[in-house]
C-alpha cells in the first residue's frame, strides 16, 4: 500500500507521540489511584496485584478482534475510540464504582489502543526509520510512566479523587490531540466481522508470525520483558515497606520511575547501536534483567535500589525497543501491523497474567516478599536465557 512517509520530526509524528504520552501518563497514574482506593477500602493485599490481572485480561480476550479492527479503520480514529473507553473507566472509578471492574474497562480501551499506536508507526515512517520511531514512542511512553507513577503515587497517597480528576483530564487532552493525527487509509479493510472469521484470522496471523524466526523472537522476548515489568511494579509495593522500611505508597511509585528513566536511556542506546540486521545484540541485555532483579531482592539501601532499578530499565529498553521494531516490520510485510501488534499483545499479556498469577499465589501462601522477588528474578533469567540460547543455536546451524 502506498502511503505518505513522514519525517520523525513531523507534525504527524508529534501528534502520535503527544497523544501516547498523555494516555500513558493517565494509565500509570490511574494504577496508583486504584491501589490507594483498595487500601482505603481495607481490601486484602492480594487484590492489589489482581488489579493488573483485570487490566491485562482484556488484552488476551480481545486479541483476535483488536488487530483487524485497527487495520480496518484509520488508526487515528481507532486511537480516539479506545481513548474514550479509558476515559469512561476512569470516570466510573471517580464516581465510586468498583476499582477492579473500572480498571478492567480501562484495560479494554488500552487493548484497542495498542495495535493502533504501534501499527501507525509503520504506516507513517519508512522501514529505515522504524527503530528510531519506536525509540521515540518508547521514550515518550517512558517519560509518561515516570511522571504518571511519581505524580499519580503522590496524589493518590494524599487524595485519590484528585488523582482521578487529573487522570480524566489527561485522557480528554489525549482525545483532542488524537484528532490531529493524519487519517490514513485503512491498511486492510475487513469485509467480515463475524466472531468466527476474526478468530480464524487471528489464528492464521499467530501461525504466520510464529513460523517466522524474527517475529517469534520478538513475540517471546517482549512478552517476558513486559510480564517481568508489570509484576515488578506490583512487587515493589509489597517489597519497599519490608526491605526499605518505608510504608509510603509514593516511594514504590517513585522507584518505578527509576526503571522508566532506565528504559528511556536503553531505548536511546538501542536507536544508535542496533538495527534490524544486528538485532541479536540485544540478547545479553535481556538475560541480565533476571540477574538484576535477583540482586534487587536483597538490597536494603535506597541508593543501591535506585541504581539496580535504573540498570534494569537500561537493559530492558535496549532489549525491547529493537524487538518491537522487528515485529512491526515483519508483521507489516505479512499479516498487517495491527494484527501483528494484537498477536504481540496476546503473548505479552498472557505472560503478565501468568507472572502476576504466580506472584498472587506466592502472596496468598505467605511466601516472604524477598524470597518471592528472588524466585521471580530467577524465573525471568532462565526464561530469557533459554530464548537467547535457542536464537543463537539456530543462527549457528543456519550459518548466519
Amino acid at each position: 500500500m502506498n502511503v505518505p512517509r513522514y519525517a520523525l520530526a513531523s507534525r504527524a509524528m508529534l501528534a502520535v507521540l503527544s497523544a501516547q504520552f498523555l494516555s500513558a501518563l493517565a494509565d500509570n497514574a490511574l494504577l496508583f489511584a486504584a491501589i490507594a482506593l483498595l487500601q482505603a477500602q481495607l481490601a486484602p493485599d492480594w487484590q492489589i496485584p489482581l488489579l493488573q490481572a483485570f487490566f491485562v485480561a482484556a488484552f488476551i480476550l480481545l486479541a483476535p478482534f483488536v488487530g483487524p479492527f485497527a487495520d480496518s479503520y484509520p488508526k487515528a480514529r481507532v486511537m480516539l475510540i479506545a481513548n474514550s473507553l479509558k476515559l469512561l473507566g476512569a470516570t466510573l472509578m471517580l464516581f465510586g464504582f468498583d476499582p477492579l471492574l473500572s480498571y478492567g474497562l480501562v484495560g479494554l480501551g488500552a487493548a484497542a489502543y495498542s495495535p493502533a499506536k504501534y501499527g501507525i508507526l509503520s504506516e507513517l515512517v519508512s522501514p529505515a526509520k522504524i527503530v528510531k520511531a519506536n525509540a521515540l514512542m518508547e521514550g515518550s511512553t517512558i517519560v509518561a510512566i515516570l511522571l504518571g507513577a511519581v505524580v499519580g503515587g503522590k496524589l493518590a497517597a494524599s487524595m485519590p479523587s484528585t488523582a482521578l480528576i487529573a487522570v480524566c483530564s489527561c485522557y480528554v487532552m489525549a482525545a483532542i490531540i488524537n484528532t490531529r493525527i493524519p487519517k490514513l487509509a485503512a491498511f486492510k479493510p475487513s469485509a467480515i466481522f463475524s466472531a468466527r472469521a476474526l478468530l480464524q484470522n487471528f489464528r492464521q496471523a499467530l501461525t504466520a508470525l510464529l513460523t517466522n524466526a524474527d517475529a517469534r523472537l520478538s513475540l517471546l522476548g517482549t512478552s517476558m520483558f513486559w510480564g517481568a515489568g508489570s509484576t515488578l511494579r506490583l512487587l515493589l509495593v509489597a517489597w519497599v515497606p519490608v526491605a526499605l522500611h518505608n510504608p509510603d505508597l509514593s516511594l514504590p511509585a517513585s522507584l518505578s520511575g527509576a526503571v522508566a528513566i532506565g528504559i528511556a536511556i536503553g531505548a536511546a542506546l538501542a536507536a544508535s547501536l542496533v538495527s534490524l540486521k544486528n538485532v541479536n545484540r540485544v540478547l545479553p541485555a535481556g538475560v541480565s534483567i533476571g540477574l538484576l532483579i535477583m540482586l534487587l531482592a536483597h538490597s536494603t539501601s535506597l541508593i543501591m535500589t535506585i541504581a539496580l532499578l535504573l540498570c534494569i530499565g537500561v537493559a530492558g529498553g535496549f532489549y525491547v525497543v529493537p524487538l518491537n521494531a522487528l515485529l512491526q516490520e515483519r508483521g507489516h510485510e505479512s499479516v498487517g501491523s495491527g494484527n501483528a501488534v494484537a498477536v504481540q499483545n496476546f503473548f505479552e499479556n498472557s505472560a503478565m497474567l501468568v507472572l502476576v498469577g504466580i506472584y498472587i499465589l506466592m502472596q496468598k501462601n505467605g511466601v516472604p516478599v524477598v524470597a518471592a522477588t528472588t524466585l521471580f528474578g530467577g524465573l525471568i533469567f532462565v526464561a530469557i536465557s533459554l530464548l537467547a540460547y535457542a536464537r543463537l543455536k539456530r543462527r549457528t546451524l543456519s550459518g548466519h
